[in-house]
């Protein structure tokens, strides 16, 4: 009987979908729901420009191989993805309606150029002069000119215009929103307690009337709409070249990107619209989807705070890890012992400390570090500099292929490398996704080396939302091992198959991670197959890999209890022949559930490891990623209790099951919504 599988593409929809839940969900905080809407638009987004446009590329190979990597023929994912999309976007446009009406109840309005008070028609107009019109560009389109260059991720106005007295046809026009640079909200004068908001788009189409004076038009039909493109790139082989150099040539190029995407007012101008869509060179396999009249919703998670006390969620502060005491510095505390953060409930402020500290230390010789995503204005990257400027030999690994990073990426290089910091950009054909530090010091003729391996990035920004987990220890075995692997980074001979063979305590990608896995997953088949008690506990982001998912197959054939919590990605499915069906849980809520984590019972010994790498053959196979054992028993003990509230989740945890329907795990005599009993959990020991 052949395996079966939920293709990964539709599985991806469904993990959207529990976000969409969670905006239509009226027990939601209001401006939590606000987000929930910009935080799908944004994801949808970025399927669009990655997935969509794989797909499509996939159609033109009639390679089998291909066409078994997606579980399904990419013609009709495609085809069941416009369909799940069009009914995504009926619940979007109906949850937003809601949503307003309760925004209205709070004496909160979203006000269009049309419906403005005197007093605000001149403050537009004010604010047009001011701050707007240096920004923007208005380009004429005509039939015999080509197209104009279009940005990803920007909208734009499609405007038609006419004058009342000629019977011509309409003049096109269109103007791309600065919101990049002046963001996407501006607050009106407002009086009786209101709260009015007005979007940029609407501050420039109150003003068209001015910016096209001088063509004498007086009637204007102004809509939005948004194309999403192709943001896949290749790199060239050219050997003269550097990495760098190459990743800068395939950013620009990905400007030329098809679209994969067109999006606009249902209410534009009709022969506006098919203007942009013959220009665009749109075709019936394209996603042309008519919607709103507002676009590019990923701004809303930046929604002005403009809601009264009572609606805003629950603020939970992040609390300073119980194992620092007032004064204490970190590199002290971690000499002593390892130590287990779990972020955005601890503080990510330890880990900026520990590096500032090191930055300071006369002692202090080396730092290494790799950097896959880092903040606009680091803290991270500015301690790392300021060690530099005291004379420490500082090496950071930058992944320049960090997808949508790569931009930033660059940037970071040219100013690290400004500040004597030696920069490596990544091995040949892998990208490195592992998560590590080494600091080494000499004191008192004795070398010290310690650090972290985190299941995240290096980033104080998304630790306020992600939820990940990090050990910050001087273990000498884990020392050890990532000494090998920097040494690797640095002289990148070997293939990492070859070169990391050695490494003894971490679980490191490619291939070691994958044979580590199918031996402990093999160790518990073989308990059960005995009649003795196999449990394993997977904790992760995404689950695709064809390989592993076979082996949970044969695992719950045996009878291994297997309990899986995977936020997004989820391609396994149930079957009848299992002795023990899957557990199988995703949970979304206010934080990102980002962290991996690995349990196995083995005899009672109980493994845990934490990881960088998620249960996807990218990350298996061809990336450098790195988990670490936990080692102390009562570390080990609280990321278990951790697997265990969230598996009791009986408020955001939904079900998956093999037809993607979403439905919320019943309820109990006692509600527990994981995030909020983690909190409690590790804010009562910060206590004991």
């Amino acid at each position: 009987m052949p395996h079966q599988f939920n293709p990964r593409d539709i599985t991806w929809l469904s993990f959207n979908e529990r976000v969409l839940q969670e905006a239509m969900d009226p027990s939601v905080p209001l401006p939590l729901r606000i987000r929930f809407l910009g935080i799908f638009s944004n994801n949808l987004d970025e399927f669009f420009r990655v997935r969509v446009a794989g797909l499509k590329r996939a159609m033109d190979f009639k390679d089998k191989y291909l066409n078994e990597s997606f579980f399904r023929p990419p013609s009709r994912i495609l085809e069941q993805i416009n369909d799940i999309v069009l009914q995504q976007q009926h619940d979007f446009n109906r949850t937003w309606k809601e949503i307003q009406k309760e925004m209205e109840a709070d004496q909160v309005f979203i006000k269009t150029h049309q419906d403005l008070t005197e007093a605000q028609k001149k403050f537009v107009v004010q604010h047009f002069d001011e701050e707007v019109e240096s920004s923007i560009i208005p380009i004429l389109l005509h039939d015999n000119t080509p197209m104009p260059y279009m940005r990803d991720k920007s909208l734009y106005i499609g405007i038609a215009m006419r004058k009342k007295k000629w019977n011509h046809h309409a003049a096109f026009a269109m103007i791309e929103v600065p919101s990049r640079t002046m963001g996407r909200f501006v607050l009106l004068p407002s009086s009786n307690g209101e709260k009015n908001v007005i979007l940029l788009e609407d501050v420039i189409m109150a003003n068209l009337p001015h910016i096209f004076s001088y063509f004498g038009y007086d009637e204007f039909q102004a809509h939005c709409f948004k194309v999403t493109k192709d943001a896949e790139f290749d790199l060239d082989n050219d050997i003269r070249t550097t990495l760098a150099e190459k990743i800068e040539k395939a950013v620009k190029s990905r400007r030329k990107g098809k679209p994969t995407r067109f999006v606009f007012d249902k209410d534009m101008d009709p022969s506006l619209l098919e203007f942009l869509i013959r220009k665009l060179n749109l075709t019936a396999r394209d996603s042309i989807i008519p919607g709103q009249r507002i676009h590019n919703f990923k701004h809303f998670m930046d929604f002005p705070d403009v809601f009264p006390a009572q609606k805003k969620p629950e603020e939970r502060v992040p609390f300073i890890h119980p194992n620092f005491s007032e004064g204490q510095r970190v590199t002290d505390a971690v000499l002593k012992k390892d130590i287990l953060f779990t972020f955005p409930y601890h503080s990510f402020i330890p880990i900026i400390d520990l590096l500032r500290e090191a930055a300071m230390d006369p002692d202090v010789k080396t730092i290494k570090l790799t950097a896959y995503r880092l903040a606009n204005n680091s803290k991270i990257a500015n301690a790392l500099v300021n060690a530099a400027r005291n004379g420490k030999k500082v090496t950071v690994l930058l992944e320049l292929r960090a997808r949508f990073d790569e931009e930033n990426n660059l940037k970071w290089k040219e100013r690290l490398e400004d500040e004597g910091i030696l920069v490596l950009t990544g091995i040949p054909n892998r990208k490195v996704h592992a998560k590590l530090c080494i600091i080494k010091k000499r004191t008192h003729g004795k070398t010290l080396q310690y650090g972290f391996v985190s299941t995240g990035n290096f980033n104080e920004k998304t630790a306020k939302i992600y939820s990940d987990n990090l050990l910050m220890t001087a273990n000498r075995t884990i020392m050890a091992d990532i000494n090998k692997i920097f040494h690797y980074f640095e002289k990148p001979k070997l293939p990492p198959e070859e070169a990391l063979k050695n490494i003894k305590n971490l679980v490191v990608c490619p291939k070691f991670m994958r044979e580590k896995i199918e031996a402990q997953v093999d160790f518990e088949i073989a308990e059960a197959k005995a009649g003795r008690k196999a449990e394993m506990i997977i904790k992760a982001n995404s689950l695709s890999d064809r390989g592993l998912i076979i082996k949970l197959y044969e695992a719950a054939e045996a009878g291994v209890s297997v309990k899986l919590i995977v936020r997004g990605i989820f391609c396994a499915v149930n079957k009848k022949r299992f002795k023990k069906p899957f557990h199988a849980i995703s949970i979304v809520d206010e934080y990102l559930e980002h962290s991996r984590i690995m349990y196995f019972y083995n005899k009672g010994a109980e493994d845990v490891y934490i990881s960088s790498a998620d249960w996807m053959t990218r990350n298996l196979d061809y990336r450098i990623e790195a988990a670490v054992k936990i080692q102390q028993r009562d570390l080990k003990q609280e990321l278990i209790d951790i697997l265990n509230i969230q598996l009791q989740d009986n408020v955001k945890a939904r079900v998956l099951d093999n037809k993607m329907k979403n439905k919320y795990v019943k309820k109990g005599e006692k509600e527990i919504r994981s995030q909020i009993e983690i909190y409690h959990y590790l804010n009562d020991k910060t206590k004991s």
